[in-house]
């Protein structure tokens, strides 16, 4: 499939940043349509969304380009590649976090209580964000018999891509039906990290590109890092009444 869905004077678009620009732009409607809902001001939502979003397209960046050092120290000028692919969640989530915290703190907005509503379009975003990895024909298992496998450079592999997209579809649906069920501000970003991560847990032990630090893949670190930190932090903020949320809220 070509990676390029068109040109503009002679500068190709690639599907790869159509894709990724429309779930960020679903997922900052849906962003505007929560968080109206309970009270926030649109231009607060907005300023948000216009830190937030290029943080974490900076981060994404700089965590992939981090873990691949030794190719991007020999060759500098791919470093801004965009199009090519080279975006870590785990570095665009933490950069989002960073940024958001930064909007909040100065605008005094209850980070928490937000961090809750983006853990909705983040994780439906990333949904529709894989299918990029399929157009650049990476983020690809290794070889499979299975039915579903796609086929790579001649090769049958696992389509890892759309198990996290329908992993991610169903974190979705779970953090929508619990929303208004949560008894904390910050509960559903960390049931956010806690599910997803236990997906990418086991998904990213079929890839054939994942980031690695010597011989550990650096994103199942992250992955079992965030499910123990997500439950014991879920279970001592309801035991102990942390960031409780008045009844009226909700």
């Amino acid at each position: 499939m070509d990676r390029y869905a068109f040109e503009i004077m002679g500068i190709g678009i690639a599907w790869y940043g159509i894709i990724i620009a429309s779930a960020m732009f679903i997922g900052s409607m849906i962003l505007l349509k929560v968080g109206k809902k309970y009270g926030y001001k649109e231009d607060d939502l907005l300023d948000l969304i216009l830190v937030v979003l290029p943080m974490a397209i900076l981060f994404a960046r700089l965590y992939y380009v981090a873990f691949e050092w030794d190719y991007y120290s020999a060759n500098p000028k791919d470093i801004l590649a965009f199009r090519d692919g080279g975006l870590a969640i785990h570095g665009g989530v933490l950069g989002g976090l960073l940024g958001g915290f930064i909007v909040c703190k100065f605008k005094k907005l209850n980070f928490g209580d937000l961090a809750d509503m983006v853990s909705m379009p983040l994780i439906l975003g990333q949904a529709i964000g894989r299918w990029g990895n399929y157009i650049n024909q990476e983020a690809h298992g290794g070889p499979t018999d299975l039915p579903w496998g796609i086929m790579v450079d001649g090769v049958k592999v696992h389509p890892t891509f759309l198990y996290e997209s329908i992993w991610n579809l169903l974190v979705f649906a779970v953090l929508v039906i619990t929303f208004k069920k949560r008894k904390f501000y910050g509960e559903q970003m960390l049931k956010y990290f806690g599910l997803y991560s236990v997906g990418r847990f086991f998904i990213e032990g079929l890839r054939t590109d994942s980031l690695m630090l010597g011989p550990l893949r650096i994103a199942q670190v992250f992955s079992l890092t965030s499910i123990i930190f997500s439950v014991v932090l879920i279970f001592l903020a309801r035991k102990y009444k942390w960031w409780q949320i008045p009844e009226k809220n909700e």
